[in-house]
C-alpha cells in the first residue's frame, strides 16, 4: 500500500515532493474489528484504575464498644453496638475494598486490536505519514503549523520521541506524542487524526511482526513438546510390554498376577 509523505510545513497531504511510503497491507488494510478494539480499550481502562476505593466497616468506625442498653425490658429492639450499620455514623456493610481491577488479555487479541485501530484510521482517511517531526522547539511555532494544517486533535507517533517536539506540543490541547512502542488502541481512537513518521511506521511494523513471530514460535514449541511427550510415553509403554513378556517366558508371574 502506497501513501503520500507529507510534512508539518505542507498545507495538504501529498503537496510535498517527498514521494510515497510503503505501508504493510496486513497492518493498515485489515478489516477493523470493533469488538476486538472494545475489548482492548476496556482492558486498558481497567488497568489504569487506581482501585483505592474503600469504606469503613463496623470494626473500622471510631466509637464506643459498650452495649447501648440492656438486652431485655426496654421495649426496644435488641442492640449490641452503636457502630452497627443501622445507626447514623455506623459501619458500611459489604462496601468496596481496595483491589486491582487489572486482568490479563491474550497477546493475540491486543495485537489484533492495534491492527484494527490502524486500519480503521486508514479506512477513514485520517492516517497521515510524516517525514519527521524534529526541529520544532517552540509551542507557538508548532501551534501555527497545526492551525495551518487544520489539526485540532491528533496523535503523533514516532520511533523515538524528539525531546524538543515533545516540549513544544505538551501545552497544546488534544495533541499528544507517543513512541512506536507506546502506541495503543485507546489513544489512537481518542484522537481524530493519526500522524506517523516514516521511522514510526518502521517501528510499528517491527513491533507487530515480532508479536506475530513470537505467537507462531510458541505454537510450534508447544506442538513439538506435545509430540516429544507422546513419543516418550509410547516408548515407555513398549518397554513395559517387553519386560512383562520376558518375565512370562522365564516362568515368573507378571506384576499383579497371582501364582
Amino acid at each position: 500500500m502506497q501513501i503520500a509523505i507529507t510534512t508539518l510545513d505542507s498545507a495538504a497531504p501529498g503537496s510535498s515532493d517527498l514521494g510515497t511510503a510503503e505501508l504493510p497491507d496486513e497492518l493498515f488494510a485489515a478489516k477493523p474489528r470493533a469488538d476486538i478494539m472494545a475489548r482492548v480499550v476496556h482492558w486498558q481502562l481497567a488497568k489504569r484504575r487506581a482501585g483505592t476505593h474503600s469504606t469503613k466497616g463496623l470494626n473500622d468506625v471510631q466509637g464506643t464498644t459498650k452495649k447501648p442498653y440492656r438486652q431485655k425490658g426496654t421495649g426496644n429492639a435488641r442492640q449490641g453496638s452503636l457502630r452497627a450499620p443501622q445507626f447514623r455514623g455506623g459501619g458500611i456493610v459489604h462496601g468496596p475494598v481496595p483491589h486491582s481491577h487489572a486482568y490479563s488479555l491474550p497477546k493475540k487479541v491486543r495485537r489484533l486490536g492495534l491492527i484494527s485501530a490502524l486500519s480503521l484510521k486508514h479506512a477513514e482517511g485520517k492516517l497521515i505519514v510524516l517525514d519527521a517531526v524534529a526541529g520544532v522547539a517552540k509551542t507557538g511555532d508548532l501551534a501555527k503549523k497545526l492551525k495551518t494544517l487544520g489539526w485540532r486533535s491528533a496523535l503523533v507517533v514516532d520511533h523515538a520521541v524528539d525531546t524538543g517536539f515533545l516540549r513544544a506540543s505538551r501545552n497544546i490541547p488534544a495533541i499528544d506524542v507517543l513512541p512506536s512502542i507506546g502506541a495503543n488502541v485507546y489513544d489512537i481512537l481518542n484522537h481524530d487524526l493519526l500522524a506517523i513518521t516514516i521511522a514510526g511506521v518502521a517501528g510499528l511494523t517491527a513491533r507487530l511482526a515480532i508479536g506475530a513471530e513470537a505467537s507462531g514460535g510458541q505454537g510450534e514449541a508447544d506442538q513439538g513438546e506435545a509430540e516429544q511427550a507422546a513419543e516418550v510415553h509410547a516408548a515407555g509403554d513398549q518397554t513395559v510390554s517387553e519386560q512383562t513378556a520376558g518375565d512370562q517366558v522365564a516362568g515368573e508371574p507378571a506384576e499383579g498376577v497371582q501364582s
